[in-house]
């Protein structure tokens, strides 16, 4: 059995979710597709496909399995390439993940350069609240805000994003604008947490050397950045976010800064990638393309 020709097809049958589909695609007989997977499934001691009379789909062994093939695939084909300088050589996908608001305000106003340097490259770009994860998932590199749990993974600090604590117009006409933290007991904080459920701790300020929470008031918990903010813009209570978040919404003044003395602890950007000895040339050339533009936007 040739080892790549099998992943190739067993890549293309997983695209399509048809084995005669794949075959027909590549001018191949359908028993000789079928043959080959089968033949490659021994070989990895595992199921990678389910196969129905209507579709064929992957298992979750193969949903890894696909994610690798694919890179394992692109990663050959690179080698071809290997010596040339034209940009236009440098090819393949691209998985990448980060915050929704970095995306959104740093890294899509910037991208069709990007692209245009390099035609070859496919990017995938994921932006949720969700933690990803880097290796089932078949993530090249993603952009993590926040304190980092030790994941076995590769980290490359950025700098720190600034927190500032805003509030609308609206909400501070009628409720006065805070000047002091005893102020606050009379305000409310709209909390924000990734897990439904958990115990909002409350208004955030570090004095420089530890951070405290101030009990407040508010009634809404959300778990989306996306929500937090309109929440914020609808007069619904004080949020604690990066400036860069909130930028677009601070130059509209659909929200203010409040209390700038009592600013959070700055946010940690990091920049996460699998540990592997050697990068392809597309994912260190985007991670140093992403280096550079958080440059502008980091403590």
């Amino acid at each position: 059995m040739d080892k790549i020709h099998a992943m190739q097809l067993f890549v293309r049958v997983a695209e399509l979710e048809s084995f005669s589909r794949a075959a027909e695609s590549l001018g191949v007989p359908k028993g000789s597709v079928s043959r080959q997977i089968q033949a490659l499934e021994n070989q990895l001691g595992t199921q990678l496909l389910h196969r129905t009379t209507r579709r064929v789909s992957l298992t979750q062994d193969g949903m890894v399995y696909y994610e690798r093939a694919k890179d394992l695939l692109t990663n050959l084909d690179e080698l071809d390439g290997l010596f040339l300088l034209d940009p236009a050589s440098i090819s393949g996908r691209l998985r990448v993940d980060m915050p929704v608001a970095v995306a959104r305000n740093l890294v899509i106003p910037r991208l069709p350069q990007f692209l245009q340097q390099y035609p070859g490259i496919e990017l995938e770009l994921s932006s949720s609240d969700r933690l990803v994860d880097v290796i089932r998932e078949g993530f090249d590199c993603v952009v993590r805000v926040g304190t980092l749990k030790d994941s076995g993974l590769i980290a490359r600090p950025l700098g720190k994003l600034s927190v500032i604590n805003c509030a609308s117009p609206d909400y501070l006409a009628r409720f006065g604008y805070p000047e002091s933290l005893d102020d606050l007991a009379s305000h409310a904080v709209v909390h924000y947490t990734l897990n439904l459920g958990s115990r909002a701790q409350g208004f955030e300020y570090y004095d420089g050397e530890q951070t405290h929470w101030i009990k407040t008031g508010g009634i809404l918990t959300v778990n989306s950045t996306e929500t937090y903010q309109a929440s914020a813009i609808a007069g619904l209570g004080i949020i604690q976010v990066p400036r860069i978040g909130a930028r677009d919404a601070l130059r509209a003044k659909k929200l203010l800064e409040i209390l700038p003395q009592y600013r959070p602890r700055p946010m940690p950007v990091s920049l996460i990638y699998p540990h592997r000895r050697n990068l392809s040339r597309r994912v260190h050339l985007f991670m140093e393309w992403l280096t550079g533009l958080m440059k502008s936007y980091v403590d």
